[in-house]
């Protein structure tokens, strides 16, 4: 009896501090996702859609313990006391990449460390990138809270340049190493939510914001036109979105399988396993359908009805986040929650967007729906974070003065 007590304690207290809503919905959202990704590997014959329902229920269960143990961990306490540590692992894990295990599956983005090559029938493979995202939240989120400590102005140059240095360091590496700049973007808009929760004033957004596009505007009219770059395959990818008959067969391929996939399902959609795209044995049909364009898979097999509840239930999580933060016991708690909000909301926007074909194909996936071990148990850890800010509240003392 005493040895079950020890057993059933954690869970117990779990039970009682733990944000069981926020893993309620998350649960909720990943067999949702399990459900589409059984349905987009029908056509890969029964031995391979059963390896993908496995490493992704597996991935789901080690997320849940993940999720419930990092509850009961105080990041805050344990980032100020290690945040050089932190800083070292998220450079060492990338530049791993560089090492025999890295591996850019013919994408063009080395983003892939392959366990297989020294732990053998090691069932997934990892991308540092999304392990990354939630140490740069936790060390983007203590050196907010250090400037204000100081009683600086979080919106004057030496601070911007402070926090937007450690940003565009994180942007350079991963630019230079694996040269995935759909992944720069959702770091890119990590720190914009941390820094407008943090109270970065307006004027810097809009800066910063109109220096991008009047760069992106001069370098399309006027520069890359007349270079070998304007066929590039990273250029095609945002010139499609302007012109679809622009390579239709080409780098406009995917987006226009996709569309035609959410199109044809119109209300309702075609019935769960009867898509004709997602269940058609041809590869091409609709590609990547159960990883990047498995939001196409939705709306062909679920139609409207079937996207809504799917973008209802991650906008929970979002706001469920958002809501964590706004009753968070530090600052510190505070801007992490913001950050994994923007995180989500991000990848969710981006990954949808490109399946709709009016944002370029920028390889990511759908958070908490696509197929992927290390993002789902990712994505469980980065919300057992936000757990452990709800299993640490405000003091009722506090709370109350807060409210006045």
């Amino acid at each position: 009896m005493q040895l079950l007590s020890l057993l059933f304690s954690p869970i117990k207290e779990f039970l009682k501090k733990g944000d069981i809503i926020l893993l309620g919905l998350c649960l909720a959202a990943s067999t949702f996702g399990l459900a589409l990704i059984y349905s987009a590997t029908q056509y890969t014959g029964e031995t391979r859609w059963m390896r993908f329902v496995f490493v992704q229920l597996v991935a789901i269960l080690l997320g849940m313990i993940a999720y419930m143990l990092l509850t009961f961990v105080d990041f805050q306490l344990f980032v100020e006391k290690r945040w050089k540590l932190l800083l070292i692992f998220n450079v060492f894990f990338i530049l791993l990449l560089l090492t025999p295990l890295g591996e850019d599956y013919n994408s063009g983005n080395l983003n892939w460390l392959v366990i297989s090559r020294i732990i053998p029938r090691f069932p997934m493979d990892i991308q540092p990138n999304e392990i990354v995202k939630i140490s740069f939240i936790l060390l983007l989120a203590l050196q907010i809270v250090k400037i204000q400590d100081r009683e600086l102005d979080i919106s004057s140059i030496p601070s911007v340049i402070q926090t937007g240095g450690h940003t565009v360091f994180m942007l350079g590496l991963i630019a230079a190493i694996c040269g995935d700049f759909g992944m720069c973007v959702i770091y890119m808009m990590i720190f914009v939510s941390m820094a407008w929760a943090s109270g970065v004033k307006l004027r810097w957004f809009l800066l910063v914001g109109s220096g991008l596009v009047l760069t992106v505007v001069l370098l399309w009219l006027f520069f890359l036109p007349e270079t070998r770059w304007w066929n590039d395959y990273r250029i095609m990818r945002f010139r499609v979105v302007f012109d679809h008959s622009l390579d239709p067969s080409g780098r406009g391929w995917q987006q226009l399988r996709s569309t035609m996939a959410i199109g044809s399902g119109k209300l309702f959609g075609q019935g769960y396993l009867k898509g004709i795209q997602t269940q058609s044995p041809n590869s091409e049909a609709l590609p990547a359908r159960h990883t990047d364009f498995i939001y196409a898979v939705c709306g062909e097999e679920l139609g409207l009805v079937g996207c809504m509840a799917l973008l209802l239930l991650l906008a929970s999580i979002v706001l469920r986040c958002i809501w964590v933060g706004r009753h968070a016991s530090s600052p510190f708690n505070a801007y992490v929650c913001m950050g994994m909000a923007g995180m989500l909301l991000a990848q969710i926007t981006f990954n949808v967007g490109m399946c709709l074909f009016i944002l370029p194909v920028m390889g990511l996936t759908l958070p908490f729906i696509s197929y992927g071990g290390s993002s789902i148990i990712t994505l469980f850890a980065a919300m057992g974070i936000v757990s452990s800010v709800k299993a640490r509240p405000m003091p009722s003392w506090l709370r109350d003065r807060s409210q006045v």
